[in-house]
């Protein structure tokens, strides 16, 4: 009968090679259903093996289950054999995880340490008890027990360390730097995870590091989302640069590859010939394994020899060779997302860096790049404009769903704020509303986004003049988030609308909505919230005509913008309300020469509104200086730009989704059944968090086009402000 099996197994590797996956899985079910028994453990085996291709190549995760719960109790019987009771433990809390049964999976992976405690100190065991120790931090992660996690990825790291394996070490620290971002509770306990990182990765060996180019990949974008927080562009910049060169190498590595496979594969059926010469057969397998042994140099981690192990894919599907960046060896061979969400989330990056730089050549063909791939691999997991709604979705796609819808809104968020800078309002119009189509057909994956919807929709209302429906969107969107940071930009936001509309009680409602964010704006962590607060706050003080406090606060904002930001809009709005500041103040020379370096930044950045306001006060300050060739040169040119400006904001109110997006409603979205509404939520779909800051800042305002030495904060003025 073993021979028997042994034909089988061999007959259903064949049609897996040849991707006939239902003709492998029915190869293994005839052991599994023959009336003459096997041996148990050739029929846990045969189990194991079906659930494994189940779970790699289909959704039939129930039927996965039953084969795995089934070699449970055949494993019970068998005093040994660990290294299956391991797999098969592993295997399960797959499924529990793709089905969102978090409690079941918590329950089987402890049993998983329990075994792997008690079967002593072989290397295999640690390693299993890596594996589970990396699935136990991520079910905790999800149910938002981050000590748990952490603590378990330190066990993990200490069994790493036992076992003297950097790059084992190198994944659970990465791992723990993971959790302290999503839940950022010490500075100093996140600056030593960062540190310990480092070190790490140094330790490793050069050529080893170019084996793990899923850890270089996590490496990196850790540092540049942890550089992100603390608003450190300079320090994170290397990190950018380092990690667009990682994907572009990686991406021409992989095409080699997949030209060697296709060489192999036609080697392989040259092989097949029974015709075939015996010299020319030896020369064939020859260069056979020659390319076999490329392909297995260049797949770092994913070939170690070590296939007794089986890998495992936490719920992702098996994918083609070097179409995945492992982050560890089996039985770990897990990653943080796949390749294709990497690569997207690069780009992503490469315009959140790019777009305050004013570089929107770049930020369009990274933005192309980034929502082609987001968009083939929503086809691939079923997302068609068909599907309207999340109950839908196959369960085991929703993790994926949610992954890579992020990545969409982040991009088209990011989409908006390019638009909205170069005074482009109908095609900001059309991603605000994209984003508004995705977040109604699923709202309770994207439903964190909804907050940052309506901070768009008051950026966009704020930039075309719409003052009191921008506040209320403002207002919206902090009652929406529970991020501190996100209520703190949201209401400077709503403040510096309040101040364009320019009453009494505007002012009033401004201030008390500045005082709060003003007070606290040092326990922030990074300056963005600082730099916004001094901003709207220097503008009330000019409204009020205190000119020098004024002035004090928006130099230091500027200060910290020039230093950590780097946010060249941002500068120039600052180098524009000072160089008003200084012509009031009568310090002509110093207006000029900010005047200038504002009005050269803005040109830079197609920043029409803010060229009109810089323009406005340069009028103003030439008529003082009497320098009358240079006023009516000045003059000529803004009203260009005016004539301009006004050209956009007619098409932008001419179009049927400006009033769509500017009411004074939310969006609606078809509310879900109780039971349709647990299924969307149930599992890790809930626990997406690319932990990207947001990218879009605010809107300041823009002067009349009349003549005056202050911005006049009473008359309606266009533009804005991004961070």
């Amino acid at each position: 009968m073993e021979a028997v099996a042994e034909g089988l197994w061999g007959l259903a590797e064949f049609h897996e090679r040849r991707g006939e996956i239902g003709k492998a899985v029915k190869c293994l079910e005839a052991i599994c259903q023959s009336q003459v028994s096997f041996f148990p453990i050739v029929e846990v085996k045969t189990r194991l093996r079906i659930a494994t291709l189940l779970l790699h190549h289909s959704h039939n995760i129930s039927h996965a289950k039953s084969h795995l719960e089934r070699s449970q109790l055949l494993l019970k019987s068998i005093p040994s054999c660990f290294e299956l009771k391991c797999r098969a433990y592993s295997l399960l809390s797959q499924c529990y995880h793709l089905v969102g049964s978090i409690p079941s999976q918590k329950q089987i992976l402890q049993k998983g340490l329990e075994l792997t405690a008690s079967a002593g100190h072989e290397i295999s065991m640690k390693l299993w008890s890596c594996n589970f120790n990396s699935q136990l931090a991520n079910a905790l992660s999800i149910e938002g027990d981050y000590r748990g996690s952490i603590s378990s990825l330190e066990c993990g790291y200490t069994t790493a360390t036992e076992i003297c394996n950097p790059e084992l070490q190198m994944f659970f620290a990465t791992s723990i730097l993971h959790v302290h971002l999503m839940q950022w509770d010490d500075d100093n306990l996140v600056e030593q995870a960062v540190k310990r990182c480092s070190e790490i990765w140094q330790s490793i060996e050069p050529d080893k590091r170019q084996q793990c180019p899923g850890l270089l990949f996590y490496n990196e974008l850790l540092h540049i989302f942890y550089r992100l927080r603390l608003c450190d562009y300079k320090n994170a910049a290397p990190h950018v640069d380092n990690l667009d060169a990682a994907m572009k190498a990686d991406m021409q590595q992989t095409q080699q590859m997949q030209e060697l496979m296709k060489e192999l594969n036609a080697l392989d059926q040259s092989l097949s010939r029974s015709d075939l010469h015996y010299r020319d057969r030896a020369a064939l397998s020859e260069k056979q394994s020659s390319i076999q042994e490329q392909l297995k140099n260049m797949n770092g981690l994913n070939s170690t020899g070590c296939e007794t192990l089986e890998p495992v894919y936490f719920g992702n599907v098996r994918r083609t060779l070097g179409d995945k960046l492992p982050l560890a060896p089996p039985p770990i061979d897990g990653e943080w997302l796949p390749k294709s969400a990497v690569y997207a989330l690069v780009d992503l990056i490469v315009v959140i860096f790019g777009r305050p730089k004013g570089l929107f050549k770049e930020c369009t063909k990274r933005f192309e790049s980034g929502m082609q791939i987001i968009q083939d691999e929503l086809l691939k997991l079923g997302i068609t404009d068909g599907v309207t709604a999340e109950v839908e979705l196959k369960h085991s796609s929703i993790w994926m769903a949610g992954v890579y819808l992020m990545l969409l809104i982040q991009f088209l968020e990011n989409k908006v704020a390019v638009e909205l800078t170069r005074a482009e309002f109908v095609e900001a119009q059309e991603a605000l509303i994209q984003m508004k189509n995705w977040f109604t057909r699923f709202p309770t994956i994207l439903q964190a986004c909804e907050s940052i919807i309506e901070m768009l929709r008051g950026q966009y209302a704020h930039s075309v003049g719409c003052y009191n429906e921008a506040a209320f969107h403002f207002v919206e969107a902090v009652k929406l988030t529970e991020s501190k940071s996100m209520q703190a930009m949201c209401q400077v936001y709503a403040a510096v609308s309040y101040i364009c509309i320019g009453d009494a009680e505007s002012s009033s409602q401004a201030l008390d909505l500045i005082t709060p964010v003003y007070g606290v704006m040092d326990s922030f962590v990074g300056v963005r919230e600082k730099t916004g607060v001094l901003f709207a706050y220097g503008l009330l003080l000019m409204k009020r005509q205190d000119l020098q406090e004024a002035r004090n606060r928006l130099a230091r904002g500027l200060q910290l913008t020039h230093t950590y930001l780097g946010n060249l809009q941002l500068v120039s709005q600052y180098l524009t309300i000072l160089g008003s500041l200084a012509l009031a103040l009568h310090d002509t020379v110093q207006a000029r020469e900010i005047l200038r370096s504002s009005l050269t930044l803005a040109k830079k950045l197609s920043d029409t509104p803010t060229q009109i306001w810089v323009l406005s006060i340069l009028t103003a300050l030439y008529k003082e200086l009497g320098e009358r060739g240079n006023e009516m040169e000045n003059a000529e040119y803004q009203t260009k730009k005016i004539e301009e400006l006004q050209e956009r904001l007619a098409d932008a109110h001419a179009s049927i989704l400006h009033l769509e997006i500017i009411a004074k409603v939310r969006f609606e979205v078809r509310q879900l059944h109780e039971t349709d509404m647990k299924r969307a939520m149930a599992g890790p779909a809930m626990g997406v968090n690319l932990d990207i800051p947001e990218s879009i800042g605010l809107s300041a305002p823009l002067p009349a086009t009349s003549s005056t030495r202050l911005v006049d904060t009473n008359s309606r003025r266009r533009g804005k402000w991004r961070i």
